[in-house]
């Protein structure tokens, strides 16, 4: 190995260390950035597409952001709607939850001699030791949802005057390169928004395909308020791998605190399963595809890595930042070796994809 080779692998390793040192220390002012960046990518077609029915720039930029609130607020409202039949619910579900405590205080009881008199006794000795976590835990509770509104309101700020003033940034960005490489650029910056677009779009039909699948699973198996466990199974799935099992993990925990059935949690599983195959082997595939085309052990790195710098903002925006990363190295001579790595292994002419991919292909 020569120095060279050594110096430049350690400068690379440098250059890493401190782009994720920065982006760990300036999170909060990042964060919201960053979602403001992907946010008015997503939503350029909405407004190129206002402006070609002879809408002004900062008009179509209103509208579109508009729309953005639109569709959130339907969300909230059907949770909300779907919440409010829950909350009724509370008194049946504390009596069951009740039920279950009795019964693990009989277990204790009989396995292990300890009185009922003498469990409530620890209890409440716990439960004065964690009076002041509890006081604590809502304090920072109520600080963090100010926090996500005020980060709310700047995302939507951002998201508006990366639309509205879209050109000015794209000059800005092709004045930083030579006359001879801003073609390139342009194509870069163009592709950049292209795969952002298929991707979240993608993954916004593949989650309304969830919800309807996990709906009517939730139904079959008996689980009350279904619908409201369907669009929580499918939101969570914006956190890749740990949101579906968190859906289903309360799906599951509020189906035995509604009835006890096993028969109901039975179902519950037995639809995860069936959901979780019919993503995989279908909708992936067929809806969200290789769009990105990653690497796998990249795309799970890459969640990993964002989850630690950033936490859940960082699972969510980790794998299209990947995706854009990559289409800068495929573009760049110095970066394709980069971009090899990143981009998944290359099959055999003919065999790309996988067999539900191909079966497909092949009968067009």
């Amino acid at each position: 190995m020569t120095p060279t080779y050594l110096n430049q692998t350690l400068r690379i390793l440098l250059l890493f260390v401190l782009v994720f040192g920065i982006l760990y220390l300036a999170s909060a002012v990042l964060i919201p950035l960053t979602f403001g960046v992907v946010l008015s990518m997503l939503l350029l077609p909405v407004c190129h597409w206002l402006q070609s029915k002879g809408i002004s720039n900062g008009f179509a930029s209103v509208l579109s952001v508009m729309a953005l609130l639109v569709v959130i607020g339907g969300l909230i409202t059907l949770l909300q709607y779907q919440l409010s039949d829950l909350v009724e619910d509370l008194s049946k579900i504390e009596e069951r939850v009740n039920s279950i405590v009795g019964s693990v205080k009989d277990y204790v009881k009989q396995h292990f001699g300890i009185s009922h008199r003498e469990q409530q006794k620890i209890i409440k000795e716990q439960q004065g030791s964690t009076m002041g976590k509890a006081a604590g835990m809502v304090t920072m509770l109520i600080g963090s949802f100010a926090g996500i509104l005020v980060d709310a309101i700047l995302v939507l700020v951002y998201t508006f005057l990366f639309i509205y003033y879209r050109a000015h940034f794209k000059k800005f960005i092709l004045r930083l390169f030579k006359p001879e490489s801003r073609k390139e650029t342009e194509v870069v910056l163009d592709d950049a928004g292209k795969v952002t677009q298929n991707y979240l779009g993608g993954l916004g039909l593949m989650i309304v395909m969830l919800w309807i699948m996990y709906g009517i699973g939730f139904t079959i198996a008996g689980v009350n308020n279904a619908l409201f466990f369907a669009v929580l199974c499918g939101i969570l799935e914006l956190v890749p791998f740990a949101g579906n099992i968190t859906g289903t993990s309360i799906t599951v925990l509020m189906a035995l605190a509604q009835s006890g059935d096993t028969r109901v949690v039975i179902g519950v599983l037995i639809t995860y399963g069936l959901v979780q195959l019919i993503q995989t082997y279908l909708l992936e595939p067929l809806v969200v595809g290789d769009r990105l085309n990653i690497n796998p052990l990249f795309t799970i790195l890459i969640i990993v890595v964002g989850e630690a710098v950033w936490g859940i903002p960082g699972m969510i925006l980790a794998v299209p930042l990947l995706g854009i990363f990559k289409i800068v190295c495929d573009h760049f001579e110095p970066l394709h070796d980069y971009a090899f790595l990143i981009g998944p292994p290359k099959e055999k002419k003919g065999e790309e994809g996988n067999f539900i991919t191909r079966i497909f292909k092949k009968s067009k």
